[in-house]
């Protein structure tokens, strides 16, 4: 079955979102929501309402172009599916921060090193490149990123203060922007929960009055959300995938978003807000991470890079028997979950901070024991009953 006969790019609601986004592009909307103290809100349907009229021609592109993720493998879903979802988050995205025009030095590097992201993931959906090459390239956008002055402040000031801070924002730019492009495996998955992360970053960033925060959350929120109705459809098949493009553009700017607020006055509840509002991508990183190398499965980074399967958490939620969309609302869970633990360290001590980490770790180390074990029972309940049919 072809998926391009399940869309269209012209019916009333996408008329209607049409012609409201035109109405959100004139400066008299504009001045009358940001002058009424709403920008957030225009932020957030502007980019939604871009991103909602993009996604189904950008849809249409993919399959003129035949940028498509053909079913085989291990892949699970059963129909050929255009790509180039994530040139239509980034296009809502861009659109939605130039119309604002609101720039701080800080906003620039993060818009900049975001779009040389999208740039080489777009090229890696059009032509496979190299897991190292990508990478270097990751490291070239936090070059960017630390030029604009987006750096993890963390260290004494000094030479060796300095470096520590560019490889510490180099190992959190590089985890986070792989981790969300591994969540990339389900309908629905990695947009949803990097809106969920987004929502609360710009919740973070009105709590602690950060305009150019809010501004950029709005706007990967309003994204995200417009990306959803084509990818998370109920019962039915994805139209559109995120690709490479997208997936690792969505990494990229929930690391930037983690690196650019100034969450609290305790410098240590600075470093665990972010940390705790992206906990899922990087417990399952660190989960996966893990039990690759206790197994044997990757013995260098050149294997760990290299290395393919269905050993994440959703995968492992998955095989609990709970279905592909369970998985998917149960990490939707978790990440709310944790987003709300962040919001309640606005004024609490580095003691209280560590407290909610702790309480998080506790919580992700139940779930990855009981993930293994449940997975263990069923095989062997499967091996079980087929020794009994043997026999």
């Amino acid at each position: 079955m072809n998926t391009e006969k399940h869309i269209r790019l012209f019916n009333i609601d996408k008329l209607i979102i049409s012609c409201f986004v035109v109405f959100l592009l004139t400066h008299e909307a504009q001045h009358l929501l940001a002058g009424s103290g709403l920008k957030w809100g225009y932020l957030l349907l502007l980019s939604f309402g871009i991103g909602f009229i993009l996604t189904p021609l950008v849809c249409w592109l993919a399959h003129r172009l035949q940028v498509v993720d053909v079913p085989g493998g291990r892949k699970a879903h059963r129909e050929t599916t255009a790509l180039l979802g994530g040139l239509a988050v980034y296009l809502a995205f861009a659109i939605t921060i130039v119309r604002n025009f609101s720039f701080s030095e800080e906003l620039k590097g993060v818009a900049l090193a975001g779009t040389l992201i999208f740039a080489v993931g777009l090229v890696d959906d059009l032509r496979t490149l190299p897991a190292r090459l990508k990478i270097v390239f990751q490291l070239v956008a936090v070059g960017i990123l630390i030029k604009y002055g987006v750096v993890i402040s963390f260290f004494p000031y000094g030479l060796w203060g300095d470096v520590g801070e560019w490889l510490l924002t180099a190992l959190w730019v590089v985890g986070i922007t792989n981790a969300v492009n591994f969540l990339d495996g389900m309908d629905g998955l990695a947009a949803g929960s990097c809106a969920i992360n987004a929502f609360f970053f710009g919740l973070v960033a009105l709590q602690n009055n950060q305009d150019y925060m809010m501004y950029l959350s709005m706007a990967m929120l309003g994204s995200c959300l417009s990306f959803l109705p084509y990818n998370f459809r109920y019962r039915q098949p994805a139209l559109i995938f995120l690709g490479d493009a997208g997936s690792n553009f969505l990494g990229f700017m929930m690391a930037a978003l983690g690196i650019m607020g100034d969450w609290a006055g305790d410098e240590l509840v600075k470093l665990i807000v972010p940390v705790l509002i992206l906990g899922v991508p990087i417990f399952d990183m660190s989960f996966i991470s893990f039990m690759r190398v206790k197994h044997g499965q990757v013995r260098s980074v050149g294997e760990w890079l290299a290395y393919t399967g269905r050993d994440h958490i959703h995968h492992r939620l998955e095989a609990m028997r709970i279905g592909r969309t369970g998985a998917v609302l149960v990490i939707y869970a978790v990440t709310t979950w944790l987003g709300l633990s962040a919001l309640v360290l606005k004024s609490v001590t580095g003691l209280n901070a560590l407290l909610q980490v702790a309480q998080a770790v506790i919580v992700f180390l139940l779930l990855g024991f009981f993930m293994v074990f449940v997975e263990r029972q069923y095989t062997a309940i499967e091996q079980q009953a087929n020794d009994q049919k043997g026999s």
